[in-house]
């Protein structure tokens, strides 16, 4: 994984590897970058997944709101969290995101994929609520950490999937 002083230059480069950082000293750590809540939705209908992207539904979202003091309740069940800062991932780097051990040790899960060289957009992470009691969350609050890996060499075409640029 890269470094601090090498994710720094990558934050200061045209594009910046992420743009959007509430707080970019903050989130940059040793080996990695925090990133942050922006909206959580509740999955309230069925999705479908084919062998041709023509066969695939998502499930309708039902975003929650946030308190006055900007937390909400997460009742048992599955959200889809919308981070606040928007990748865009060189053609010579692959992307993967971590939970933060205080989620798993809240009894929340954080399921994530891989995000491929060029892909440019805001990241999306499953988050379970397995507590029975729920959990609160934080607008902002730092939910995973991003850990940015060299490909041996880059792709000659970056992602080009149907998410690019969302």
């Amino acid at each position: 994984a890269l470094d601090r002083e090498s994710l720094r230059t990558l934050l200061a480069a045209q594009p910046p590897l992420l743009a959007g950082m509430p707080d970019p000293e903050g989130q940059l750590q040793v080996n990695g970058i925090d990133l942050t809540v922006r909206s959580v939705a509740w999955i309230a209908t069925i999705g479908q997944i084919g062998v041709s992207n023509a066969d695939r539904v998502l499930p309708d979202p039902q975003e929650l709101a946030w308190d006055p003091e900007g937390f909400t309740h997460l009742a048992p069940g599955p959200y889809i969290a919308t981070l606040n800062e928007v990748l865009h991932t060189p053609l010579d780097l692959t992307i993967l995101l971590w939970p933060r051990s205080s989620l798993l040790r809240s009894g929340v899960a954080v399921h994530t994929a891989v995000v491929d060289a060029g892909y440019e957009g805001r990241p999306q992470v499953l988050l379970s609520v397995l507590n029975p009691h729920g959990f609160r969350l934080q607008q902002h609050a730092r939910i995973v950490q991003m850990a940015a890996f060299t490909l041996v060499q880059p792709v000659q075409q970056g992602y080009q999937g149907v998410y690019q640029g969302r």
